[in-house]
């Protein structure tokens, strides 16, 4: 009688056990999951953000440029630094992502 008690709750506690593992996992990916979206999504509007600060830059650039007297082809031209400059930096860090996956 005795053993057949002990053997019994070995079992629920074995069932319990499996399953707070499960929700244990559960709770784990989820939650990294959560954080990985966080993560890409703050990515994201920071190459958003990005994007529009450089453009702004460019169009100020040519624009204070013509105003000294340069030509719009000759400022569109320095201005493009700013773009190359931006791709260099992002090219950086998709490099620097792939040495890590």
């Amino acid at each position: 009688m005795i053993t057949s008690f002990f053997l019994c709750s070995e079992f629920v506690r074995g069932e319990i056990g499996l399953a707070r593992r499960r929700r244990s996992l559960l709770v784990v990916v989820l939650s990294g999951a959560a954080h990985l979206a966080r993560l890409l999504g703050g990515l994201f509007i920071i190459w958003l953000t990005l994007d529009w600060k450089v453009w702004r830059a460019k169009r100020a650039f040519e624009r204070e440029l013509t105003k000294q007297g340069m030509s719009r082809e000759d400022a569109k031209r320095l201005s493009a630094k700013y773009a190359a400059l931006k791709d260099e930096a992002v090219n950086a860090f998709k490099r620097s992502w792939r040495v890590f996956s």
